[in-house]
């Protein structure tokens, strides 16, 4: 059952539209996702801003939550439906997106512990644009463009430069954990651009997707020590992730997902990384040598690639 939507660009009658169509029909859609990832890349940072007691699970359960609550209360201010979202949790395609996100912030915390930040952030962040590419292209017909494939074979090469003094794995494990996740973000973008192409509400998957997911991460995370969301930093670190990252981001991100290929959207999703890496330079007093310089600026120039209009 589709989605009621206030957003003309969501609508659909007939055949699902090729993403040439909804490209056209939704010219900003590069710029929303590039927001989208934008806001996502500032998680990390946020993050570091935490008390040191935070227990990582509990704060994915804190930001996904946040997120999902605060999305369900303006749903009818963002042209959704709160009756239809909890039509949408019946649905087996956000059971499994939410379990992949649930999974996710698991995975993550995990291999970064394991295997170490720089390599689990780029085994993560390359996964994602090549598998969403490759789903996109057999389960939605959705066949990559040669100029994804060269911005975003451009665009690894700057992630590999980024942290190439930093790639050292401790952990095959965690390797394999960090590869995982990535495929789970692909697999999460993939389900929601099938559900986009059925009509229903950006908003709306996204709510539903992370109410499911607090269900599934809240065993894993109430083991944990909650003490540091009382203090003060607590507070607002779980709000600006759980607010500008998870609900924001997400939701921007799979609003612009419906005029572009799954491909091209993950893609362009790696402005994460590239925020994150200048936030960190920024806020955190990290440093970056010549190679990671170079490797930021052909990130940007893959960005700048994909984003201008045209095939």
């Amino acid at each position: 059952m589709p989605g009621t939507t206030a957003d003309p660009t969501l609508a659909t009658s007939g055949p699902a539209p090729t993403a040439d169509a909804a490209r056209r029909r939704h010219p900003g859609a590069a710029a929303e996702v590039l927001l989208g990832g934008a806001l996502l890349g500032t998680a990390g940072v946020a993050a570091a801003y935490a008390p040191g007691s935070t227990s990582p699970a509990a704060l994915g359960l804190l930001r996904i939550a946040i997120g999902a609550f605060l999305l369900l209360a303006l749903m009818p201010m963002l042209g959704g439906s709160r009756r239809h979202v909890f039509a949408l949790v019946r649905r087996p395609t956000i059971w499994f997106a939410a379990v992949g996100t649930a999974a996710y912030q698991l995975l993550f915390f995990t291999a970064a512990e394991r295997a170490g930040v720089a390599i689990t952030t780029l085994l993560i962040t390359g996964t994602i644009p090549l598998v969403a590419g490759v789903l996109g292209w057999v389960l939605l017909k959705e066949r990559p463009s040669r100029r994804w494939a060269f911005a975003t074979l451009i665009a690894l090469v700057g992630l590999t430069l980024r942290s190439w003094t930093q790639l050292t794995v401790d952990d095959a494990t965690g390797a394999l954990m960090a590869f995982a996740a990535g495929a789970l973000v692909a697999c999460y973008w993939i389900i929601n651009k099938y559900e986009l192409t059925r009509g229903e509400h950006p908003a709306e998957l996204a709510t539903a997707a992370y109410l499911l997911s607090s269900v599934v991460l809240a065993p894993f995370a109430l083991t944990h020590s909650w003490a540091w969301a009382l203090t003060p930093a607590g507070i607002v670190v779980a709000i600006y992730l759980g607010v500008m990252t998870m609900a924001l981001g997400n939701v921007l991100t799979i609003r612009g997902m419906h005029g572009l290929s799954p491909g091209h959207s993950a893609t362009l999703l790696l402005s994460d990384p590239g925020v994150a890496t200048v936030l960190g330079v920024v806020l955190l007093d990290e440093h970056l040598d010549a190679a990671a310089v170079v490797g930021v600026a052909l990130v940007l120039g893959a960005l700048v690639t994909l984003a201008r209009p045209g095939d």
